[in-house]
């Protein structure tokens, strides 16, 4: 039986699908752009700004689901330009400190609302 996880401390989905699912001991977490929950607006388009925003979504979503950071097993990274690895890394590296997750990092053409970075997660319990 899979559990919708829905927080309003991360920004809503902008299409048809679920901020996270729950299924098995496992949390899905759909790819985080970096918006502001409150207000919906991206953040400045900047990778270290927008990873930061990125993985304080997924902070939030975890949250919402009774778990931190510590809990995830995978992630995988859009980037609309690998150049700015480095500086992605950098943000990455100070959210998972402690056990980073295995994880993929992927250049693609384009991501909704122009973002420059959009994060997913899964989590275990």
């Amino acid at each position: 039986m899979k559990k919708i996880i829905l927080t309003d401390k991360a920004p809503s989905a902008i299409g048809p699908y679920s901020q996270a699912v729950e299924a098995n001991g496992f949390v899905f977490i759909s790819g985080q752009l970096p918006l502001d929950p409150a207000t919906g607006a991206l953040a400045e388009a900047d990778t270290v700004k927008q990873t930061e925003a990125s993985i304080k979504n997924i902070q939030a979503i975890l949250k919402g689901a009774g778990l931190t950071l510590e809990a995830v097993v995978k992630t995988t990274v859009f980037m609309t330009d690998l150049k700015q690895f480095a500086r992605m890394n950098e943000v990455y590296a100070r959210f998972f400190a402690k056990i980073p997750p295995a994880r993929a990092a992927v250049e693609v053409k384009a991501l909704p609302k122009g973002a420059l970075v959009e994060i997913e997660a899964i989590a275990a319990r």
